[in-house]
């Protein structure tokens, strides 16, 4: 019998709690760790619409890359999508587990899946921690060929699937070393200016922060979940390719808060 306590041994095998950041709350959030597993489903965020399509896929796991819980919760009336979600999970049995900062900290993590979808070459920890180059923040890596600027910003739309690039000012030639940091990589400019980047491909920048690329590196703002959305298919096959007694499903749902309006004119002739 495989209880949710090996699935998270397992995880945590992988990226260790201690390697959170001080502001999150990884871990088993909601459940009884000695329950028998039937089956987990991943996903970027845990909602509602996520315990009920684990429930209808026969899964009584969420493994989820964001945490439902940040702060400690005084109450339980459901007042929120905080409260309705965990209130939903402890009714339906169905426990809730968090992967976040410490899998964006790890070498084979978030930003690892990043530099793969934008086929990087000789990628790196971009921000090292302490004295291992393979925990920190970010990734860096080369193109396989150099491209102008207007070719990368399409390579990363389609690459990434993001329907907006909020950017600055390219660099004058072309685009071969790229740093990524999925989410608020904001932090990381530093460290790719000093790696040599051209492109910094990251997301939830403020107005003024685009100013500090200062003429040195472009910085490409794809969206928090853009950014992130590939981790649910990570976290599938990091299970998966270890556990084969029970299913290991991707959530189907899109959980992006944000939409996106287009407008479009045509001049009359």
């Amino acid at each position: 019998m495989l209880t949710i306590k090996d699935i998270t041994d397992y995880l945590e095998s992988i990226a260790p709690l201690h390697l959170q950041e001080s502001y999150d709350n990884v871990g088993l959030i909601v459940g009884d760790p000695n329950r028998e597993v039937t089956g987990v489903l991943t996903s970027l965020d845990c909602l509602e619409v996520t315990v009920a399509e684990a429930v209808e896929r026969g899964c009584n796991l969420i493994v989820a890359h964001h945490p439902i819980v940040f702060r400690g919760l005084k109450r339980l009336n459901g007042a929120d999508y905080v409260e309705r979600t965990v209130i939903e999970a402890i009714k339906q049995d169905v426990a809730i587990y968090a992967i976040h900062t410490n899998l964006d900290n790890v070498f084979d993590g978030v930003n690892k899946r990043i530099a793969e979808r934008l086929d990087l070459r000789k990628y790196k920890i971009l921000k090292p921690k302490a004295e291992d180059p393979n925990i920190g923040s970010g990734m860096v890596g080369d193109l396989p060929a150099p491209m102008e600027s207007q070719a990368f910003l399409q390579y990363l739309t389609e690459r990434m699937q993001a329907q907006v690039v909020r950017h600055t000012e390219p660099l004058a030639g072309r685009i071969s070393r790229v740093a990524v940091c999925g989410g608020a990589g904001g932090f990381t400019l530093g460290a790719a200016k000093q790696a040599g980047a051209q492109v910094l491909v990251t997301a939830d920048y403020k107005y003024h922060e685009f100013f500090d690329a200062d003429g040195q590196i472009m910085i490409c703002d794809i969206g928090h979940y853009e950014s992130e959305q590939f981790t649910t298919q990570l976290l599938a096959e990091l299970l998966s390719n270890k556990f084969r007694t029970f299913a290991v499903l991707c959530t189907k749902h899109n959980t992006n808060p944000v939409r996106y309006y287009e407008h479009s004119s045509e001049k009359s002739s």
